[in-house]
């Protein structure tokens, strides 16, 4: 870690998710048993979001998402820092509007090229969500999307540290959204064998079969250090470092013994100038598939040795948002800090003989003293990233 680098700040959180949409119903359904199947996002009203019922018919279901929760976060952030071409928007996802694309091919088939929206572009395109909120907010900094799967929450939450920490911007809306889960989508993860069989989430259990898809969104404020403080924002966390590799493996698949998740976390601890030995808690990728469940252990258990840091996988609750992942996760990281419990890894209830013998939160939660963290996501293509926080 470059000592003279600036230090980033986390002062704002928003999240819109299957277990709660807000950080207040967040937090608690983290701790609520979920019930089997797909985790949709119910009772979601955009409408706060956008100026009129028009805006809101013109947004796809991940934009909206996205304008909730990067709302949420700036409320609680407060006015940022006055120079707008200084203040960036990051907000990644997967797959993108797959929604709208769905219903307007159907259009097209039912009905003719001339019913198509006009409006089917700018709804689909990946980089809808990080526009609407520069635009709402009159952000002028780097707006950008990333696009890489389920790693890209935490590939922008990285990507905005670093657009902090080396001065280019005094701060950043960081996140990721998604909202795939139509009836063309839902399939091809079926039909990939990604999905559980069984409808049940269970990360690092013996019983894992495949993640239960979700949708969601997650935002974080994150800002220069002594900025934060003149104005005098609470600071929530600080964020240390972040890192990125590619497996260059296979596009599915995970490569053997997580080496690529070694080696992202390896940086991301080198980019924060900490060791293993600092880490006290892993928030884990962990969707519950054999494969990848299996890979990220065995890159714990190589960087850290077993048991290692408290390890916490929320999908068993939250489900797989896939883009989105990475940033209502860093969400619930944050979260973790301030009310000093880790929630539990549910689904989690018979340990794997396969698997090195990680130790897994479970049960009601574990209160903890908070410390450094690491935040892991992994991605179709072989993607990986890394963020690392502390508290405040």
């Amino acid at each position: 870690m470059d000592g003279g680098r600036r230090r980033v700040a986390v002062t704002g959180v928003g999240v819109v998710s299957s277990c709660g949409i807000g950080v207040e119903a967040f937090w608690s359904g983290l701790f609520a048993a979920p019930a089997d199947g797909l985790r949709r996002v119910t009772d979601f009203d955009p409408t706060p979001w956008f100026d009129n019922p028009k805006e809101v018919r013109r947004a796809d279901r991940f934009q909206q998402f996205a304008l909730a929760a990067a709302g949420e976060a700036l409320e609680q952030s407060g006015p940022l820092p006055q120079d707008p071409l200084r203040i960036g928007v990051l907000v990644g996802t997967g797959i993108g509007g797959l929604t709208t694309l769905e219903d307007q091919v159907i259009v097209r088939y039912d009905k003719g090229v001339r019913r198509v929206s006009p409006f089917l572009i700018p709804m689909v395109m990946g980089n809808a969500p990080a526009a609407a909120v520069s635009m709402r907010y009159g952000f002028q900094g780097p707006c950008e999307t990333t696009v890489t799967a389920c790693a890209a929450g935490t590939h922008s939450v990285a990507n905005a540290f670093h657009l902090i920490a080396s001065g280019r911007c005094d701060a950043v809306v960081a996140g990721s959204t998604e909202a795939a889960m139509t009836e063309t989508g839902i399939a091809g993860f079926t039909n990939m064998t990604a999905l559980s069989s069984t409808g049940v989430s269970c990360p690092f259990d013996r019983r894992r079969d495949g993640f239960m898809m979700s949708e969601g969104a997650g935002a974080l404020v994150l800002e220069e250090w002594s900025s934060a403080e003149a104005r005098g924002a609470t600071i929530l966390a600080e964020v240390l470092g972040g890192a990125s590799t590619a497996d260059a493996h296979h596009i599915t698949a995970p490569s053997p013994g997580g080496s690529g998740a070694v080696a992202c976390m390896q940086l991301a601890l080198d980019d924060a100038g900490l060791s293993a030995d600092d880490i006290v808690h892993v928030n884990a990728h962990g969707t519950s598939t054999p494969l990848n469940d299996a890979a990220e252990a065995q890159a714990m258990a190589t960087l850290f040795g077993t048991p290692g840091p408290a390890v916490t996988s929320i999908k068993g609750v939250t489900g797989h948002s896939l883009g989105a992942a990475g940033s209502i996760e860093a969400v619930a990281v944050v979260l973790s800090m301030r009310h000093g419990v880790l929630p539990p890894t549910f689904g989690f209830a018979e340990r794997d003989p396969e698997l090195p013998e990680i130790d897994i939160v479970t049960g009601d939660g574990r209160p903890w003293t908070p410390g450094a963290t690491l935040s892991n996501s992994f991605g179709f293509g072989g993607h990986n990233g890394t963020i690392v926080l502390q508290p405040a």
